[in-house]
């Protein structure tokens, strides 16, 4: 834990013991702190009211006096300081109508897992536990707080926070908890679609995504939120490319294969880059397996789940240019130099690079294509793959040339000789103009 932000978070305590409150460490940080991890922030639970929270201390923000909590500003941290409380009535599945102050023991029960539901004393160095947490920390089991069923049906969220815990730290599920996820699955729904690709990007973002991604499935969370994705499972693969299994199986492998804290965006491509598989297999009689035009399909299902999904719109171009461009790297070292050059400078190139990468190593395991431009990117200048324009336009309105769709096809034709190398100054781009579109042409005035 950063010395600084204990010691400023310690002296928040301190203030509120000062004053005659009870104010304990609350929640994630207890457990990181436990599990000898850096916590990023840390949580303040407290019996002081949100009004006497800051009458103690000079900057404040109040941002959810309904439910006591106040951000307290120490110098460049922040600080929530809840006060402890009991929630009630849960009518959109996800927020609660009433809220009431109480005690640490019944602030600790309405909280979600039991590892999440621990108070440290900095004063006294003491955890205070109501919740059998330390058990659950040592066993590595993810557990509810009290009956799982409502927990779950107080708030939906919590369906995915539970797999996003058991991913991320290695732990199962209690066999109650994960049986009242399959029983709420369909919940999921009443939640935004906004919080649950946030919590999607953290689970697959995180350590261990696809053990998640089977977590999803088999508690029948992921058929309500990517049905895409779940109807991969059981879709088989020619085993001379895909010795792994199905696609599901192959999806699970390749998101484990990407490096530590990937961008959502790669990250959701990687998800969804082989979901038109299932809608374009087919198989002739005494051929092997195949799926036709899938990268073109994955795009088109990517671009829908996107949506309902509600990502920004450059976000969505992003994820389905990755899916797109997924299947050329079968074709790089025969490209020819100018469109070998084009694709490099792909603006997400190093995202598609990314997908190749771990959809190779989660299959087949041939990386030689990866290599291949990977060493191209390495010899190649940014000049070279990205020349500056050797003719404009008003080059060729100074030609004589009219405006037009021939415009374009000349322009690309010029910047292909140059990436090509066959021309290297305006001059040789002006010559290679005039003899590859003759003044006899009816393009001029």
């Amino acid at each position: 834990m950063s010395a600084v932000l204990r010691r400023k978070a310690r002296q928040i305590v301190e203030r509120l013991g000062e004053a005659g409150h009870q104010a304990l460490f609350a929640g994630g940080c207890v457990r990181d702190m436990l599990r000898k991890e850096e916590p990023h922030d840390i949580d303040i639970a407290t019996d002081a009211t949100p009004d006497e929270v800051q009458e103690l201390f000079e900057h404040t923000v109040a941002v959810g006096s309904r439910y006591g909590v106040v951000v307290v500003l120490l110098g460049d941290h922040q600080f929530e300081v809840a006060t402890f409380r009991t929630e009630d009535g849960y009518a959109d599945g996800r927020h609660p109508e009433h809220v009431e102050f109480a005690d640490a023991k019944a602030d600790a029960e309405r909280r979600d897992f039991t590892i999440n539901g621990l108070f440290y004393s900095p004063i006294a160095d003491d955890v205070l536990d109501y919740v059998n947490g330390q058990a659950d920390l040592a066993a590595g089991v993810i557990r509810a707080i009290g009956n799982p069923h409502q927990r779950f049906a107080e708030d939906a969220l919590r369906l995915l926070r539970g797999i996003r815990f058991a991913a991320r730290f290695g732990y199962t599920l209690d066999p109650a908890t994960q049986a009242a996820i399959e029983a709420h699955a369909a919940d999921i729904q009443r939640v935004s679609r906004e919080r649950v690709r946030e919590e999607l990007a953290r689970i697959l973002t995180g350590p261990s995504p696809g053990q998640a991604l089977e977590l999803l499935r088999t508690t029948g969370l992921l058929h309500h939120i990517l049905p895409e994705v779940e109807a991969t499972c059981g879709c088989d693969q020619p085993p001379e490319f895909h010795p792994e299994g199905d696609v599901f199986r192959h999806t699970c492998l390749c998101l484990d294969a990407l490096g530590d804290h990937p961008s959502p965006e790669l990250a959701f491509a990687v998800l969804l880059h082989d979901v038109g598989k299932p809608p374009t297999r087919s198989q002739a009689e005494g051929d092997r397996v195949r799926f036709n035009s899938h990268d073109k399909v994955s795009a088109d299902i990517a671009k829908s789940a996107c949506e309902r999904l509600r990502f920004s719109t450059a976000q969505a171009e992003r994820i389905t240019s990755i899916v797109a461009n997924h299947m050329k790297f079968m074709a790089v070292a025969q490209m020819r130099e100018s469109t070998l050059k084009r694709f490099l400078r792909e603006p997400h190139f190093a995202d598609f690079l990314e997908l190749h990468r771990v959809d190779c190593t989660a299959s087949h395991g041939d990386l030689t294509n990866y290599h291949f431009c990977r060493r191209k990117l390495e010899a190649l200048g940014e000049k070279d793959i990205r020349p500056p324009r050797l003719l404009t336009g008003d080059d060729l309105l100074d030609l004589g040339y009219l405006p037009g769709p021939l415009f374009s096809q000349m322009l690309t034709r010029v910047e292909d000789a140059q990436l090509e190398g066959e021309v290297a100054d305006r001059d040789q781009a002006l010559a290679l103009i005039r003899a590859e579109f003759p003044r006899n042409r009816d393009v001029r005035r």
